[in-house]
């Protein structure tokens, strides 16, 4: 029996109502070595409430030694393993923003980036545009046209990220980031990791290419760097494996697609 069919087969209908509060990246060191960490010297009457009046634990939600990134790790918490369960930032950002991802679309994160005269990267970040002007920038780049009767969907996420879609026939998600993680250098081409990828990568290479000469006069946001590709495929949700019926309240996109990935209903929250 797979994990998923023992859910099913332990799931029962019962009326109870669970809170489930995740603060994601909330724990810290102290400065000094016995001291405090921050969360230990805050005043934090709502959270002490809740962990007297709720259940506490810990929990390891890959493997001892490996820190996962909030994506993994919010999987495991909602009992997909993650090692066997993944799903790319791309199609995270996808969904996070409310995009109706399709099944077999392709889905990668886009950094806003600024690019010198000799095409290398000076701040991958674009120097942090504000989310006004990424929306105006991401509208430029949606809907270029790639050929092959391939649809190029752009959709702003928030400052200087946005994500791109690429829908079509037979396109597959293993595809290498172009970011570089370093200043100095050019931005990397985005491989394909396996032969079936060939298509998407060179998709993915024409979009970089295209959207370098519409952001060609633009001072700071004038290049992309391209992360997480993935292929999207539908998981089992949280409401089939678990017999209830989840909602979730979250304001950065990354966790608003991750809850949406697993079926749940997200409601509108503010920064």
């Amino acid at each position: 029996m797979d994990r998923f069919s023992l859910y099913r087969s332990l799931a029962r209908p019962a009326d109870t109502r669970v809170l489930y509060f995740i603060a994601d990246g909330i724990g810290g060191l102290p400065r000094s070595p016995g001291g405090k960490t921050e969360l230990e010297m805050a005043t934090t009457p709502t959270f002490d409430r809740l962990a007297n009046e709720g259940s506490t634990g810990l929990v390891t939600p890959v493997a001892p030694g490996i820190a996962p990134g909030s994506g993994p790790a919010h999987l495991a918490l909602f009992g997909f393993d993650p090692l066997q369960t993944s799903v790319g930032r791309g199609v995270l950002a996808a969904l996070g923003v409310d995009f109706d991802l399709k099944p077999g679309d392709i889905a990668a994160r886009i950094n806003f980036c600024t690019l010198d005269t000799d095409g290398r990267v000076t701040d991958r970040r674009a120097g942090r545009i504000g989310s006004e002007v990424g929306a105006l920038l991401s509208e430029r780049l949606d809907g270029i046209d790639l050929g092959f009767g391939i649809d190029c969907i752009v959709r702003h996420v928030k400052e200087y990220r946005a994500c791109v879609v690429f829908r079509g026939e037979s396109l597959e998600g293993n595809v290498a980031d172009t970011d570089p993680q370093d200043t100095g250098v050019e931005p990397l081409a985005p491989k394909a990791l396996d032969a079936v990828a060939d298509t998407t990568a060179a998709l993915a290479s024409e979009f970089v290419l295209k959207a370098g000469e519409l952001l060609s006069d633009e001072e700071v946001a004038n290049g992309v760097l391209l992360r997480g590709f993935d292929k999207y495929v539908p998981l089992p949700s949280f409401a089939e494996l678990y017999g209830v019926k989840p909602a979730a309240v979250a304001a950065y996109p990354m966790y608003r697609g991750v809850a949406r990935a697993v079926g749940m209903t997200v409601f509108a929250s503010e920064d």
